[in-house]
């Protein structure tokens, strides 16, 4: 391997042991990528330093925080959240603009926000206009002005949400698979998987071709199902644990692999950059969806938040991966003069 922390000797790679099971094989399927990738690695003195900052900082299974906030989300305690939730990680992708260029964002209860918290408020303020987004008919043969209507802009000349198109597929996809499979409602398909997390987002990569988040590396097949382990966590998350979210086997999910946690991770040096991608990223140059450079940087992004959860719990910090996660992304939220994150344009994130 041509990085500085090659995996050189049997300590390097007993760091990486696979647990067992791998039901989601994103694991076991981005270890690969990091064996032998030459674009990003992951340091380990610098993630030992953020693991032993943030106990210091006063981390604790009770302080770690969870990313759902209600006054951004739409939520009435019935089988009609479970549907908006569903759609929300469906829609929930790529917010960002070119370089130089204007950010899609809403004006909501009088705050002008953007990125998810905006597409969050977006369909809560569609609810609250009447529009029901929990209806799988209604979804299924949505209308593209529907969908310019419910992500409008804050001002006139607010550009569009990004990959406009997409979204409105991905809207009928729920709709429609809902029909199709599940009754129309998706609180059917969580007890078809015996409300088990792992099993949700099985049935969510293979009834939804928008949540099929698997890519190919040199021909090998690496799996990383943000959005559908990213719905699973928001259910459990929304409902606090019990009633559609009371799911087993939470702990087994991994991290989301996007593009906010890897620019935060490499703020705190914990992923590296071969020099040529640090500059591409930088300048914000695309990255083509699916290069070997793109699946680096999120195989990098899953191992070092597993890594980062078992360096906590061999300080007896019990997090899961979900919950690193979310310490990561609303680290993310409030650091100041974070570099460029990574651009690549895709439905997946």
């Amino acid at each position: 391997m041509t990085h500085p922390h090659s995996w050189d000797t049997e300590d390097e790679q007993d760091n990486y042991t696979l647990p067992s099971p791998d039901p989601l094989m994103v694991l076991s399927s981005t270890r690969r990528v990091l064996e032998v990738g030459k674009h990003a690695w992951i340091n380990p003195t610098a993630l030992e330093a953020l693991s032993t900052q943030w106990i210091q900082s006063g981390l604790t299974a009770s302080t770690a925080s969870s990313a759902w906030y209600e006054q951004y989300h739409f939520n009435d305690g019935t089988a009609r959240t479970v549907n908006w939730i569903l759609l929300l990680d469906a829609l929930n992708f790529c917010f960002w603009a070119e370089a130089g260029q204007e950010r899609w964002s809403i004006a909501y209860n009088h705050t002008v926000l953007n990125g998810y918290w905006a597409e969050a408020a977006s369909l809560t303020r569609a609810v609250e206009e009447g529009i029901p987004l929990w209806d799988a008919a209604y979804l299924s043969t949505i209308t593209e002005d529907t969908i310019a209507h419910i992500f409008r802009g804050s001002l006139a000349t607010t550009p569009a949400i990004p990959l406009f198109e997409q979204r409105v597929h991905n809207a009928r996809e729920v709709g429609q698979v809902l029909l199709a499979r599940y009754d129309g409602q998706f609180t059917n398909a969580i007890e078809q998987a015996a409300y088990n997390a792992v099993t949700l987002v099985q049935l969510l990569a293979r009834d939804f071709s928008s949540f099929r988040d698997i890519a190919f590396y040199h021909s090998h097949a690496v799996h990383f199902l943000k959005r559908a382990q990213i719905c699973v966590a928001d259910l459990f998350h929304a409902f606090h644990a019990t009633h559609w979210g009371a799911l087993s086997n939470i702990d087994q999910l991994t991290c989301f692999a996007d593009y906010k946690v890897p620019q935060v991770l490499r703020h705190y040096h914990v992923i590296e950059y071969a020099p040529t991608l640090a500059q591409r990223i930088d300048r914000q140059e695309l990255l083509a969806a699916g290069c070997p450079e793109e699946l680096e940087i999120r195989a990098a992004t899953v191992w070092a938040c597993e890594l980062l959860r078992r360096s906590l719990a061999r300080q007896g910090v019990i997090l899961t991966a979900i919950a690193v996660d979310q310490q990561l992304w609303l680290a993310g939220q409030h650091l100041a003069a974070l570099r460029p994150y990574h651009r690549t344009r895709t439905i997946y994130y």
